[in-house]
C-alpha cells in the first residue's frame, strides 16, 4: 500500500470535557497507531483541550527490510549521514491523505473557533514537526537508554532547534534508564507543558 491510502482511519479523538478552546494534534511513532496515545491523553485530560491522535498510512519501510507498517515517511538508515525521505516528510505535513493532513486538521480546528496559537503539535519518535519559528515553544523528551534513537541524535536535534527557535523557549528532559518508549513521568511533563502553553481562557 502507498502513502495515499484512503483507508487510513480518521484520528482517534479525545473530546474536551467542556467547550474546546485549545487543541493538541499528536503523531505516533513507527509501527504504532494513535489509539494508545488517545488513551494516554484521556488519562491526563485538561477539560478545555481537544486531543487528536492521528494514524499513519501503511507503507514499506526500507530500514525494516521493506516491511509494510504504519509510517509517516520512509526511514532509510539510522545513521546521522543517512539519506532522508524529504518528500515523504513534506507529504506527511502537507498532504498525507485526501482525507486529512496535519495542515488540514489545524485549518479545521481554526474554523471551529480555536486560534492557531492555541494548537499544539506533538509526536513520538519518528513523528515530528518539520517547520518552526522563533516564537515556538518546544518540549523534547528522550530516554537516556534509547537504543533506536541514540542520545547523539538528541544533541543534534537540540542544536538544530536552537537555530529555528529562541533557545529560551526549548525545554529538554532526559529520563534515565528509559528505552524507546514513553513513561508516566514524560506524560506528566507533557501535561504540564500543554497547560503552560494553553492556559484556560
Amino acid at each position: 500500500m502507498c502513502g495515499n491510502n484512503t483507508s487510513v482511519p480518521l484520528p482517534a479523538i479525545v473530546p474536551a470535557a467542556r467547550k474546546a478552546t485549545a487543541a493538541v494534534i499528536f503523531l505516533h511513532g513507527l509501527g504504532d497507531t494513535g489509539h494508545g496515545w488517545a488513551e494516554a491523553f484521556a488519562g491526563i485530560l485538561t477539560p478545555y483541550v481537544k486531543y487528536m491522535c492521528t494514524h499513519a498510512p501503511i507503507r514499506p519501510v526500507t530500514l525494516n527490510v521493506g516491511m509494510s507498517m504504519p509510517s509517516w515517511f520512509d526511514i532509510i538508515r539510522l545513521q546521522t549521514d543517512a539519506e532522508e525521505d524529504k518528500a515523504g516528510i513534506k507529504q506527511a505535513s502537507e498532504k498525507m491523505l485526501p482525507v486529512f493532513s496535519i495542515k488540514t486538521l489545524i485549518d479545521q480546528e481554526v474554523k471551529n473557533g480555536i486560534t492557531s496559537h492555541r494548537i499544539v503539535l506533538g509526536g513520538f519518535s519518528q513523528a515530528s514537526a518539520n517547520s518552526a519559528n522563533k516564537e515556538m515553544h518546544v518540549l523534547q523528551c528522550h530516554g537516556e537508554a534509547d537504543p533506536l534513537v541514540p542520545i547523539m541524535f538528541r544533541c543534534l536535534t537540540m542544536e538544530k532547534l536552537k537555530t529555528l527557535c529562541n533557545p529560551s523557549n526549548i525545554t529538554f528532559n532526559t529520563v534515565k534508564g528509559i528505552l524507546n518508549s514513553c513513561v508516566q513521568q514524560e506524560i506528566m511533563d507533557i501535561k504540564k507543558f500543554i497547560e503552560k502553553q494553553l492556559p484556560p481562557i
